[in-house]
């Protein structure tokens, strides 16, 4: 099958992308927020609750990426999964912050997390779905633009917002999310023809040849994806803490200091697909982990009265301390990693078989946003609730992720058909 390259389409379905950007965004900032002080939540239920999500999507984004590749519809195999669970999802995110009592808000919670687990895989699939092989990187970067986009949204108008009321950034993420579905929905046409194969696509399979495969590239580049997403979802489900009760800072402010990391992440998204592009994938997301964390180490070893400086302030972006600009870089170093990483994953495989990949790797990275923010709430906890400690794990797990993607040998763009 033929496929024709087009930014405007690519554009067009990162919409999609920034509407799940816009409602984690919001979610991870401001949900521990309520769970400390609306509720009194210790930190490591804390941060067992911000991994619910990652636990509904383990059991759901996978075999939901495997069903959308077996699916077929007048609307295609991946939009049937957006309908559905875009309003369920945006709804239910709309309802958290009026949920006075626990039970009500874990309710809410525990539909808006089940819905998003529904539709995240197929959307995403759909970007290598419509686009060629050599352009998937560059295609990646187009997307993570548009869901940083999203991220920056959330985080600097959100943290706007919740000054007024802490409601409105959860209300603007409901209207944004279904905005951005109906625009997927109308702008972009899914291909009417697939590859043809004997085999259908089974997650439970494909996973076996992941462990059989005899090169261990897809094995390697998987357990790397775990290590990366480990180290840097133990820091984000913990960093508006971390912001007031090692930095001094206010809520709002440390919501907005990880807009900061979102909004350099967005500016370098399309160079860095570029970058994987014409200097290869595996050598790029080397550069970025070893830069991210070098940046996550140095981060814990200065002291709170110099990170909490401030040098600047800027239009939209608020008060500059010294944070931000390690926050920036990181930004940058992580956009080396991201945009670079699915791209390597669904070219290890033919195209019948994208959405078992894109699931598969949703499957360590959320495997990894699992236990990241549960090793760093029991971190904190048995050290006095030193939030300091939140910057100890990347580091250590962005070593290991240097080391497996060493040995990675598959997964660079593949020649376009002629």
């Amino acid at each position: 099958m033929n496929k024709r390259f087009s930014y405007g389409k690519i554009f067009l379905l990162g919409f999609g992308f920034f509407g799940v950007s816009v409602i984690w965004g919001v979610y991870n900032a401001f949900v521990p927020i309520f769970l400390a002080n609306k509720f009194n939540l210790e930190p490591a239920l804390i941060g067992f609750f911000m991994t619910l999500d990652n636990i509904a999507a383990l059991f759901i984004q996978p075999p939901v990426g495997a069903w959308s590749d077996r699916l077929r519809t007048k609307i295609g195999r991946r939009m049937p999964f957006i309908l559905i669970g875009a309003p369920v999802g945006a709804i239910a995110f709309g309802l958290i912050p009026m949920a006075a009592a626990l039970p009500l808000f874990v309710a809410c919670t525990s539909t808006l997390l089940l819905s998003m687990a529904f539709w995240r895989t197929p959307v995403v699939a759909l970007m290598p779905d419509i686009t060629p092989s050599d352009k998937r990187s560059q295609a990646n970067g187009i997307i993570n633009f548009m869901g940083g986009i999203g991220a920056i949204i959330s985080f600097l108008v959100g943290s706007t917002l919740y000054k007024m009321n802490p409601a409105f950034p959860f209300w603007m993420g409901s209207g944004l999310v279904i905005l951005a579905a109906i625009l997927v929905f109308i702008l972009i046409k899914e291909p009417k023809e697939y590859e043809a194969s004997e085999k259908k696509p089974n997650l439970l399979s494909s996973l076996k040849d992941v462990f059989t495969d005899p090169d261990k590239s897809a094995l390697r580049l998987f357990l790397a994806i775990f290590s990366w997403f480990v180290g840097y979802n133990a820091i984000e489900a913990f960093f508006t803490l971390y912001a007031v009760n090692h930095l001094g800072m206010e809520e709002a402010d440390g919501a907005r200091l990880l807009g900061h990391m979102s909004l350099f992440f967005v500016l370098f998204a399309l160079v860095a697909g570029v970058i994987g592009a014409k200097a290869g994938r595996r050598r790029t997301i080397m550069t970025g982990i070893i830069l991210l964390g070098g940046l996550i180490a140095a981060m814990f070893f200065l002291p709170a009265s110099t990170l909490s400086i401030q040098l600047t302030r800027l239009p939209v972006l608020g008060a500059v301390p010294v944070i931000s600009l390690f926050l920036m870089a990181a930004g940058i170093a992580w956009s080396l990693i991201n945009i670079n990483s699915l791209p390597m994953v669904v070219d290890m495989v033919e195209d019948l078989r994208i959405g078992t990949y894109t699931g598969l790797y949703y499957l360590f990275s959320t495997l990894a946003a699992i236990a990241g923010p549960n090793i760093n709430g029991w971190i904190v906890q048995l050290t006095g609730k030193n939030y300091n400690n939140i910057m100890l794990v990347a580091p250590i797990f962005m070593l290991i992720a240097l080391l497996l993607m060493w040995g990675v040998r598959r997964g660079e763009a593949r020649k376009a058909a002629a």
